[in-house]
């Protein structure tokens, strides 16, 4: 399959791999078990507390640093202009690098205040001028809807590049995909397994056992399908391999159009404009 590309024409590889809890302390073994498999777009995020495990990893890999995307983003209690700046400073030193590939705003609501439109664009001016001096090749946000990303249109100098959605079979979320789309902004999936709770939906399974594909490889080849990055996540290395494994079959217009169809499947339960509700 060929990259994804951005609104910049930077090449992304199709699959990332997602380091949320994917390291603990010092432990990079995880992180370098990826590697070794194949994966070279990682997704960090400074309240994932990966940042500097994943650098470590990258070094001690031996491959070369410019092999490598690497994605971070800042923590809501990190937004503001002066904030926003100084959580890049913190991120590239945890992760031992002088550039990261793409920096994104994490969610546009910190505990919902009342006033995020402000706050918002604040923090995204922040993050143009890091692209401008050289920072970051890329800037996006993660979880931002449509009427996110219009207020942060108002005034921007550059769009969002990308931005990072709960995106699965039986939480699509079409309309903000569709919106990115309309807008050059490359939808990313964050959980595009649906944290493995909905591999076990006999439509999931059936259409899995068509192709003599896992469950799991369905969900990717979906999300691949409707034009969106997929950032799954694994500790175990036979999964990490199969979930880069999803170009040698293709669903069917019918098996895309049922999985769009299926009931809520899933959901994490987090809204960007809500506390957060049930499971």
């Amino acid at each position: 399959m060929e990259p994804f590309v951005l609104a910049n024409g930077l090449e992304l590889p199709p699959v990332g791999f997602g380091t949320y809890k994917a390291a603990q302390g010092d432990d990079v073994g995880v992180l370098r078990a990826a590697i070794e498999v194949g994966y070279r777009y990682f997704d960090t995020a400074s309240f994932y507390g990966t940042e500097g495990a994943l650098g470590r990893a990258i070094r001690e890999s031996g491959v070369p640093r410019e092999e490598f995307f690497l994605a971070t983003k800042l923590w809501k209690d990190e937004m503001g202009y002066e904030n926003a700046k100084q959580a890049c400073e913190n991120s590239l030193k945890r992760l031992g690098v002088d550039q990261v590939d793409l920096y994104l705003i994490h969610w546009p609501r910190p505990d919902l205040v009342s006033d995020w439109r402000t706050l918002d664009r604040e923090t995204w001016r922040a993050l143009e001028e890091l692209y401008y001096d050289g920072y970051t090749r890329a800037i996006g946000v993660s979880n931002f809807l449509p009427h996110h990303l219009e207020n942060l249109g108002e005034e921007a100098r550059i769009f969002p590049m990308v931005d990072q959605l709960e995106f699965h079979p039986g939480y699509p979320q079409i309309e903000a995909v569709e919106f990115c789309q309309r807008c050059d902004v490359l939808p990313q999936a964050w959980s595009p397994l649906g944290r493995m709770r909905m591999l076990s939906d006999p439509l999931l399974a059936g259409i899995a056992a068509a192709h003599g594909v896992t469950g799991a490889q369905v969900c990717l080849r979906y999300a691949l399908q409707k034009g969106v990055m997929p950032l799954p996540k694994s500790s175990d290395p036979t999964r990490m391999a199969q979930n880069l494994d999803v170009f040698g079959f293709a669903l069917t217009d019918d098996e895309v159009n049922a999985l769009d169809a299926m009931p809520q499947t899933g959901w994490s339960g987090e809204h960007p404009d809500r506390d957060r509700t049930l499971v």
